[in-house]
């Protein structure tokens, strides 16, 4: 798995790259919960979910199926301003869906796991793209172990660097 550390800080760089200086506080902390939030299954272990089941880590709550989910219920629940039925709410939607995909396609490109449940609920089997640049990171404390350490410089050279970069071309051009 990639770390949540990554995750958050990827939603960061999204909020300040969709809405330069408009990103209302409200906006930036919305778009680092949402590209972090499924990691929320990871609970489910201290629970008794097994990590296959479709609860369980990088099942549902990475599908795209729940992507669209929660950012319908983040856009109706926490950015009513407007009209319900406008292009500008459309285009939200889409922003915290798009974010929050991007959870399981970042995992989906990590060395580690049984893959990410993209068809969940409808099919619970996992995949993992062909392409795995990324150490898988461990649970936990152990992101400070030698393993850990090398997640977080993967994470940072395939997604925060790019991500990074992303941003600097809409500072410049703005």
């Amino acid at each position: 798995m990639a770390t949540t550390l990554t995750h958050s800080v990827l939603g960061l760089i999204a909020a300040k790259t969709a809405a330069a200086r408009r990103a209302t506080w409200r906006f930036v902390l919305l778009s680092a919960v949402c590209s972090a939030f499924p990691d929320i299954d990871t609970w489910g272990r201290h629970a008794g979910i097994p990590y296959g089941h479709v609860l369980g880590h990088r099942g549902f709550f990475h599908s795209p199926f729940f992507a669209l989910l929660l950012s319908v219920l983040v856009v109706t629940v926490f950015l009513r301003k407007g009209r319900p039925f406008s292009m500008r709410r459309a285009g939200l939607v889409v922003y915290f869906f798009l974010l929050t995909a991007s959870h399981g396609l970042i995992d989906a490109m990590t060395n580690g796991g049984m893959g990410v449940a993209f068809l969940s609920p409808f099919s619970n089997e996992r995949y993992l793209l062909p392409w795995q640049p990324i150490q898988a990171a461990p649970f936990g404390l152990g992101i400070f172990s030698p393993n850990g350490q090398q997640a977080l410089a993967d994470e940072f050279a395939w997604v925060l660097f790019p991500a990074l970069l992303v941003w600097l071309v809409f500072w410049v051009c703005r």
